[in-house]
């Protein structure tokens, strides 16, 4: 029997920044999520860093003595990669590499370096790596190895480009032929779904990793790829599905983050028309998550960015059977209740009381109320499939038996 490789995992360390804007408990909530990303990448978080400070230091982001603090870890611990939550400016970059001798990375590129892991298709990797070119060519310095070797000999003789006049070129015109290359298979997707004909288009929308794949398998009876990791899905899979005896398309969208990445959601935006185009929503939420609120306001902002965020959308909660409250003790009297100690029940009554029967709580995994989940869906496709096609009512009866 084969002895099963173990996974290196590369050394990191995390930083964050307590500032007028983001409280300590907030840092170390993104610090939570920003973990789970290095998790994803292939890293191994050794150690975290949060400094406090309303002003960020222009040159480093963070203090000198933070930075000596840091550097000796780095040092200590032959640590691969120093990982910032906030987005680092080009300079900031480069002193700070400078400094610490190891590779640096902010939030943005770590979500860029795993969608390059993920991207499945030509179509998906061209999507990434227009946004990674994007992201790089502002950061271009001249301590950069060449990107291409200079031409020389006769008639190219003269002044000639310096490396890095060089290098920005190059960048830029592998900008100009990926934005092209797209534009050819966005009219190409654009057909496709045109030839989809007039079925009612339902999108599974939400957060990374709050399990639409999942319930996309289920309801489909398709072999999706899912994974208790960010971001498994990149390419929008589409599935003829049949309820009842309704049929209509489901498609499993990218999954969205906070501080989404402003070159990814323009790269991809043949992916993002899946959303735009499609006549319901079905918003997945993890309800395991400690600030499942935050991540549906994301999500949210993201809908909206993309003039999707009118849409009809049934707001579907999933992972119930992983939900866990938090409890006071009775003889406690200086703990506030908060939202962690409401029970699914009574969260029912808060805010989501007002959204009537938009809301679903399911669990994809066990199959927990799907029955309903399908009824629900049965309801709203067919109330957009009776309104586009009033000739065919005959099709619905006034109860189903089974969905």
């Amino acid at each position: 029997m084969l002895e099963k490789k173990s996974i290196a995992y590369e050394k990191t360390v995390l930083i964050g920044v307590i500032n007028r804007e983001q409280n300590e408990e907030k840092v170390n909530e993104f610090l939570d999520e920003l973990e789970f990303l290095t998790y994803t990448a292939g890293g191994e978080v050794l150690k975290r860093f949060i400094q406090r400070m309303d002003v960020p230091n222009p040159k480093t982001l963070i203090g000198s003595g933070k930075m000596k603090e840091v550097e000796d870890y780095v040092e200590e611990h032959d640590i691969g990669s120093v990982i910032f939550d906030d987005e680092l400016s080009p300079a900031q970059q480069r002193n700070i590499e400078k400094q610490l001798r190891c590779k640096i990375i902010d939030r943005t590129s770590l979500i860029l370096d795993i969608f390059a892991q993920r991207a499945q298709t030509s179509y998906a990797r061209t999507q990434v790596e227009l946004a990674q070119y994007e992201f790089l060519l502002p950061r271009l310095t001249g301590l950069w190895t060449h990107l291409e070797r200079q031409k020389g000999g006769i008639g190219m003789r003269g002044p000639g480009e310096t490396e890095i006049e060089t290098d920005r070129r190059i960048v830029r015109d592998r900008i100009a032929l990926l934005k092209k290359k797209l534009t050819k298979i966005d009219r190409q997707m654009e057909t496709q779904r045109g030839n989809r004909g007039a079925l009612v288009r339902v999108a599974l929308v939400g957060y990374t990793n709050v399990g639409k794949s999942t319930l996309m398998n289920v309801i489909s009876k398709s072999d999706v790829f899912a994974e208790n990791k960010l971001f498994a899905t990149l390419d929008t899979t589409v599935r003829k599905v049949v309820i009842g005896n309704l049929p209509f398309l489901l498609s499993d969208t990218v999954g969205f983050i906070r501080k989404l990445p402003t070159q990814l959601v323009e790269s991809f935006k043949s992916t993002l028309d899946e959303v735009r185009e499609a006549d319901l929503l079905l918003h997945v939420i993890d309800i395991s998550h400690p600030q499942f609120e935050e991540q549906i306001e994301s999500v949210n902002k993201i809908l909206g960015e993309i003039k999707s965020g009118d849409k009809k959308t049934i707001m579907v909660f999933n992972k119930i059977d992983q939900y866990k409250h938090d409890t006071i003790d009775e003889d406690d009297l200086t703990t506030q209740r908060t939202g962690k100690h409401f029970t699914i029940d009574e969260w029912k009554k808060t805010w989501m009381d007002k959204l009537g029967d938009r809301v679903l709580f399911i669990s994809a995994l066990n199959k927990e109320n799907l029955d309903e989940f399908r009824k629900r869906v049965y309801d709203e496709v067919r109330e957009i499939h009776v309104t586009r096609f009033p000739y065919n009512n005959f099709l619905y009866p006034e109860h189903l038996d089974q969905y």
